[in-house]
């Protein structure tokens, strides 16, 4: 093998928090977002405008998986494999997951998604921790990613 065959390898490590707070909705509606193929659906996929589904596989019970492939307008294909490993229903998700590139894998994270009664509303806690795998340089772009999902779970709900 020459230098320019051989994959430098690397992990880099990544952990994040994002919360969202729901005043009229109840915290179990937003479980069920997570919890329902109707309501996974409904919000988790990437951006309407420059991505289409490829595949879309939801088996959510514990040892269940989940998956979704996209391609996106410029041709790249991304790919997200789930394993639920923890799940107390109408309180907490546990599941790992990775996410690959055009067939490269670049990443494996553990997701925890808490489901807590906020006065009359809801509150949503989702701490990701991730491995960025070699050289692949997140910048960020994964806490942005999921923000931004979260965001289309709040329209959906809030909808």
């Amino acid at each position: 093998m020459n230098a320019q065959t051989t994959l430098e390898r690397s992990v880099a490590h990544g952990v994040f928090t994002v919360e969202r707070t729901y005043p009229s909705v109840t915290p179990q509606r937003v479980y069920d977002a997570f919890a329902t193929e109707a309501g996974k659906d409904a919000w988790f996929s990437g951006p309407n405008e420059a991505w289409d589904i490829v595949e879309r596989k939801f088996d959510f019970r514990v040892g269940g998986r989940e998956r979704l492939v996209g391609k996106w307008k410029t041709g790249m294909v991304t790919e997200f494999d789930a394993t639920y490993f923890d799940v107390v229903p109408g309180e907490r998700i546990v599941y790992a997951y990775e996410m690959r590139i055009d067939g490269r894998k670049i990443s494996v994270s553990l997701a925890t998604f808490e489901f807590k009664a906020a006065g009359a509303g809801a509150k949503l806690i989702m701490t990701e921790q991730g491995a960025f795998l070699d050289g692949y340089d997140d910048a960020g772009s994964r806490e942005r990613g999921s923000r931004e999902i979260v965001d289309k779970l709040s329209a959906y709900l809030e909808g």
